[in-house]
């Protein structure tokens, strides 16, 4: 994923980031009622031109239970999406996943204050 793109390369791939956006917003954690994208699990997102996706992502705890199956329904998902031709998914735990991460959705979706 080391590709340079140019202007044109990303503004042709930038309906695929929300498309495959979309497919992460798909994928919850079993344990908390909210999508992998607002939890803030996913550290980076890349597409290259042959449109394959590579996912840096964590988990709210490294012990995480379900942790395979949850790898396997993002893979799943994102190659799913229209005009994927694979995804690589990197897991790691650095830095350490906490709730400074959380977008506004899922702040106020656990009921938490947005402006925190």
């Amino acid at each position: 994923m080391d590709e340079i793109l140019t202007p044109e390369d990303v503004k042709e791939l930038s309906p695929l980031y929300d498309a495959v956006i979309l497919a992460l917003k798909q994928v919850y954690d079993p344990e908390i009622p909210v999508n992998i994208y607002d939890l803030g699990l996913i550290y980076e997102l890349n597409i290259n031109k042959a449109h394959e996706v590579y996912i840096k992502m964590t988990f709210t705890a490294p012990n995480c239970p379900m942790a395979d199956e949850v790898i396997a329904e993002v893979q799943h998902s994102v190659e799913l999406t229209p005009g994927i031709t694979k995804c690589e998914i990197e897991l790691t735990f650095e830095p350490v996943w906490d709730q400074s991460m959380l977008s506004d959705e899922a702040r106020i979706a656990l009921g938490m204050d947005p402006e925190l």
